[in-house]
């Protein structure tokens, strides 16, 4: 299992699991709603029902190959009656269902498939299923607007190590030694910071002592594009053979020239809008 991740429906904190590469919520969590000091109570008794067994046994059919249906009839025929029983962790022993699982330790706890838990919500309380739906929702829009955020830093980074490829093949010599590499990639990264924030990456440091990170770090969603765009552009500056003085004049003005472009771009104000949502 993955790690936890929360969300909190009337005031109970519901964990949420990534289990076989889907999303299965804490039945124990949803339980603490109705019964605080034994949610395993709640549980097995939602699961002594003819009707939950023969939910859970159509949700495995439909979901899980090796789902054994002859142990699942036999324990649907006991269902409903005063002497059955089922737990979580039997009814996984004896179908080898996937629908539900069990486990122990500091995230211990039973966990269902998202579709199982808003079943078992309901029966819990209708109100807390539709608080659960929707606070479930948020968090996967969340996850999506992080997703889409990601994947454009994750661009930069990409664009960066082209740049340094770029660096490496056309401004390195071979007798150079590792510190003397280091200090041109400084110096190219350098020209980049010139280029779009007008300073470089020490000077930024020396202006903020008390800032964790670097200057790329703080830099806004406009300022994250255009980046990549310069480096980008440097490479195949160096490649053409161009001075760094040269380089840093057109890098200059193409920073100058995407950056109003980029502010008045809807796109570009839609996702920093995102991103302060998420660093929130």
């Amino acid at each position: 299992m993955a790690t936890n991740k929360e969300i909190i429906v009337l005031n109970e904190t519901v964990r949420v699991q990534q289990v076989l590469q889907d999303d299965y919520i804490s039945l124990t969590d949803i339980a603490k709603y109705k019964n605080p000091d034994d949610p395993r109570f709640i549980i097995q008794n939602w699961m002594r029902t003819r009707f939950t067994i023969e939910f859970l046994g159509i949700w495995e059919h439909l979901n899980n190959p090796i789902f054994n249906r002859v142990e699942f009839e036999a324990v649907k025929n006991e269902s409903g009656s005063n002497a059955f029983v089922m737990t979580p962790s039997k009814w996984v022993t004896l179908t080898a269902a996937i629908g539900i699982v069990s486990k122990a330790g500091r995230y211990g706890g039973t966990y269902a498939h998202k579709d199982i838990a808003f079943e078992f919500a309901s029966w819990v309380s209708v109100e807390f299923k539709l608080y659960l739906i929707k606070e479930f929702q948020r968090l996967k829009d969340q996850e999506l607007k992080q997703l889409g955020w990601d994947i454009r830093r994750n661009l930069t980074k990409i664009n960066y190590r082209i740049h340094t490829d770029a660096i490496k093949q056309h401004l390195i010599p071979p007798e150079l030694t590792s510190a003397q590499i280091n200090l041109v990639y400084a110096s190219e990264a350098d020209i980049l910071n010139m280029a779009l924030f007008g300073k470089t990456a020490r000077e930024w440091r020396e202006e903020n002592p008390d800032d964790k990170g670097n200057i790329r770090d703080f830099a806004n969603v406009s300022q994250l594009v255009c980046l990549a765009n310069l480096e980008n552009l440097n490479a195949h500056f160096i490649q053409e053979g161009l001075s760094q003085s040269e380089r840093l004049q057109a890098l200059n003005r193409t920073a100058i020239h995407q950056m109003a472009l980029l502010i008045d771009d809807r796109s570009i104000k839609k996702l920093a809008t995102q991103r302060k949502e998420i660093q929130r």
